[in-house]
């Protein structure tokens, strides 16, 4: 069982969401330092162990700033995404770009800022050369394993997937690469789970993965220096979930370790994650107030916030926990669908929720936001993004102010420009 918690406590919250305005997601600085300061001190067995947090889960600089200070690197998928982990300080070392359709500009940055590039098709090779004129002296292949792997609801079946290179295609990437006598350090990466409970399927992804490195050298003479074991570990959203241990998985993973590469004389040999969710994402909350009470065929609490904000429950059907702050301790006797305004029926939070009585006015907290919660937000309705704030020991700060209209239409133009 996970028990629920607040970062402050339910008087305090509500007070400081009379004070600043609904909605909002906040995020508790401090748990999220010691998180990653567990998940670092259970890899420390493996040299240079890095944790390239996702970016995408969070992409806030100063929670980037924040993990760095931990030692952790960064995960991007974006030319934007490059640019805020540079701005955050990270070193290009620590930056692991993961190419996916990707364009020639993002390939160039990547390169000029030092990042590893992991390249997500054999076809990419020739685009690199191409884009910066010689391969990087590292560089990195995603696998995608086909019918040996399963996925889950999130990632899809890699059979279908857009992502990865095939075994095959892999051995001969590496070939060419190595040929080229222009990449000196070689790192393999693969991602094939996503919000992922069950500890075996993250030990397993190390098993294949080791298992790989072997054949990989094997059938191409290249020596790989690092395994990549993707994100993918999961957060107990619901209260009957149960969090993967770090120090529990390092355990199993140091096992398949010593089995698979020391006694194979593959080592030394790297490992890194590139896990977002499972770091931040339990220690944020989004803090709406309840507009109104509705009582058609059904129930509905209608909050201030809507899916725009968090889009995790219209898209995947994914549970969030609701604490209703004003009657934290009150019995769970009513059943509700708590929405927001978009117009689109799935514009909900929870359905058929069983929740204390609600009143027009509430504070509520949804829990389990800090990751791909702000980060997923939109402007349909032309609804404004909302401000994002960081507990940290010396008090509360704001991390990002609310969208303005002005923000909004920035970029539209009052006087349309003939361009053709």
């Amino acid at each position: 069982m996970t028990k629920k918690t607040l970062p402050l406590g339910s008087e305090e919250l509500i007070s400081f969401a009379l004070r600043n305005g609904t909605p909002f997601h906040i995020y508790d600085g401090r748990a999220i330092r010691r998180n990653a300061e567990e998940m670092m001190r259970a890899f420390s067995w493996s040299g240079g162990f890095i944790n390239y947090f996702a970016v995408k889960a969070l992409p806030n600089v100063n929670i980037i700033k924040l993990l760095a200070g931990e030692g952790f690197g960064a995960d991007c998928s974006s030319l934007p995404e490059l640019l805020i982990a540079h701005e955050a300080g990270i070193p290009g070392s620590k930056i692991m770009f993961t190419s996916n359709d990707t364009a020639e500009e993002e390939f160039l940055t990547a390169y000029k800022l030092g990042a590893v590039i992991n390249l997500d098709d054999i076809t990419h090779i020739d685009v690199l050369r191409k884009v910066i004129g010689r391969l990087p002296e590292t560089l990195c292949f995603r696998f995608n394993p086909g019918k040996e792997r399963s996925g889950n609801v999130i990632i899809g079946n890699p059979v279908e997937a857009k992502y990865g290179l095939t075994k095959e295609q892999l051995f001969r990437a590496y070939r060419i690469a190595a040929e080229s006598h222009e990449v000196k350090h070689f790192y393999l990466h693969t991602m094939v789970a996503s919000n992922e409970l069950n500890e075996d399927y993250i030990a397993e992804t190390a098993r294949m993965l080791f298992s790989l490195v072997k054949e990989i050298k094997e059938k191409t003479g290249v020596v790989i220096e690092q395994v990549d074991l993707g994100g993918g570990i999961g957060i107990p959203y619901r209260e009957e979930d149960e969090a993967i241990s770090f120090d529990h998985l390092s355990g199993r993973i140091r096992a398949l370790y010593d089995e698979m590469i020391t006694s194979e004389s593959l080592a030394p040999l790297r490992i890194s994650f590139e896990c977002g969710r499972c770091i931040t994402g339990p220690y944020g909350w989004l803090v709406s107030r309840v507009r109104h009470v509705t009582h058609k065929y059904k129930d509905f609490v209608g909050l201030d916030a809507c899916m725009a904000d968090l889009m995790r429950p219209a898209l995947y059907g994914a549970y969030h926990h609701i604490t209703v702050l004003n009657r934290p301790d009150a019995p769970l006797d009513h059943i509700y669908d708590v929405t927001g305004s978009l117009c689109e029926n799935n514009d909900k939070f929870a359905i058929d929720r069983a929740l204390p009585e609600i009143l027009p006015g509430d504070i509520v907290a949804i829990h389990d936001t800090g990751a791909h919660g702000h980060s997923m937000g939109f402007n349909y309705n032309a609804k404004l993004r909302h401000a994002e704030y960081l507990i940290m020991d010396d008090g509360i700060y704001r991390i990002r102010r609310d969208e303005t209209y002005e923000d909004y239409i920035r970029t539209v133009l009052s006087s349309p420009q003939i361009v053709s």
